[in-house]
């Protein structure tokens, strides 16, 4: 089976000032189906960029990436739109929640983009919502939850369209601690138990003690990519 992410020789640069700005050097590296991957490094390292560029968010300036299977270093627009909605779930640290919008609605979202029939979209909202144990919000508004409430409610909405990857930026960040070890059980028992690829963006080696390999960066290139010893149960 294709890894789901394989980038080889992939490079990014950013003009500054006259100047150019290396992100990442030459990067070669690849996910395969049902892993769970930590990305760590210090500011600066080249992380946030990685994670940006496997989520279609922004493109290298050299070098191959291939999303399971398919070469999608040279997509733009609308291409780079099309698979983002259809095959990767984000999970972010602000939780990117609509704040007029119930939980059951913010889960929806992704599907109306979509095009998927409301009847269906209902009932998957809801499967996905109970998945992560939110179901009982579904019809309240962000500001009626707590911190770790609204991340199971955006975690729903990455499933809905059942991704080949889920990319989780910084979850627990904006999180108290025992809501942040609620949070990555989740994420851990979705990728034991349904399958589901995911790669976590952390500084918190707590947080990175979950994933089941830690790749990490350090002035735009891989310094270590091992399997995680310490995980965490």
């Amino acid at each position: 089976m294709s890894a789901v992410v394989e980038v080889r020789g992939l490079r990014k640069i950013y003009p500054l000032d006259g100047n150019e700005v290396i992100a990442l050097a030459g990067i070669d590296v690849a996910l395969a189906p049902g892993e769970f991957v930590a990305v760590m490094g210090p500011s600066g390292s080249g992380k946030s960029t990685f994670m940006q560029i496997v989520g279609l968010l922004d493109s290298p300036s050299a070098g191959t990436y291939r999303f399971e299977g398919n070469d999608v270093s040279t997509l733009h627009g609308d291409e780079r739109a099309d698979i983002r909605s259809r095959r990767l779930g984000f999970v972010f640290q602000s939780y990117n929640l609509l704040s007029r919008t119930s939980a059951l609605e913010n889960v929806e979202l992704p599907m109306v983009y979509a095009g998927v029939p409301e009847s269906r979209r209902r009932q998957i909202a809801v499967e996905k919502m109970e998945l992560v144990g939110v179901a009982h919000l579904q019809k309240h508004n962000p500001n009626q939850m707590s911190g770790g409430q609204q991340q199971r409610v955006a975690i729903a909405r990455s499933l809905v369209n059942d991704p080949g990857l889920i990319l989780a930026d910084e979850p627990t960040g904006a999180l108290d601690t025992k809501s942040s070890a609620d949070v990555m059980q989740i994420l851990q028992r979705l990728n034991r138990e349904q399958g589901i690829t995911i790669m976590l963006v952390t500084h918190e080696p707590e947080v990175a003690a979950y994933a089941r390999r830690v790749v990490t960066f350090r002035d735009g290139r891989i310094v270590s990519d091992a399997q995680n010893v310490d995980r965490a149960a």
